[in-house]
């Protein structure tokens, strides 16, 4: 699969995006949202996906509709990666370290859409973030993309319980679209997804 390039524009948001899974270190991001842009950027760059973004969005209002349009423009563009998931490895999970916080992801890209999520953090925003909005992020992502996602996270630190979790969800996500070089059927007893 090579680039999958789409575009979402309403009137709260304007969102233009690339995904190449056999990434070459390829990343750009710019969504009006530093913390946000360094989340996406660490989870492609560990992922091993290009990824480029480019979002404007009604930030004075707040921050909602563009994270939540980020992520439906990424999972439809995931989803479009995935196909019929004729080749792909369909599962993955990754279990990511940062400091004395502890991320575990469990991916399964079999078109069903589904979230559960598991952590808390401390502050009442995260980057000027909150954190709710990192929750609904992956949520609207997994449902788009027909992702079933299990994340789950631990630590004192919220920076790096995010960003242990954006790697993890990377890294994952990577895995469970790569190409399973021991067959070209799709990966489901049903012989579709």
């Amino acid at each position: 699969m090579s680039t999958v390039r789409l575009a979402r524009e309403t009137k709260e948001t304007k969102i233009e995006l690339a995904i190449n899974p056999k990434g070459k270190g390829n990343i750009s991001i710019e969504t009006g949202i530093p913390f946000f842009d360094h989340m996406l950027t660490g989870m492609a760059k560990h992922g091993g996906f290009d990824l480029t973004c480019t979002a404007t969005g009604d930030l004075d209002v707040d921050y909602h509709h563009t994270i939540e349009d980020v992520g439906i423009v990424l999972g439809d563009a995931v989803k479009q990666v995935i196909s019929d998931g004729r080749g792909i490895r369909r599962f993955a999970h990754a279990i990511i370290p940062m400091d004395e916080a502890l991320a575990q992801v469990a991916l399964d890209c079999g078109g069903r859409g589904y979230l559960v999520y598991s952590g808390t953090f401390g502050s009442r925003t995260l980057g000027n973030i909150p954190p709710d909005l990192f929750e609904h992020f992956f949520y609207t992502l997994c449902i788009h993309a027909g992702i079933t996602a299990n994340i789950s996270f631990t630590g004192r630190n919220d920076h790096h319980q995010c960003e242990a979790a954006f790697k993890a969800f990377g890294i994952a996500l990577g895995e469970a679209i790569t190409k399973n070089e021991k067959t070209k059927d799709i990966p489901s007893t049903k012989g579709t997804f």
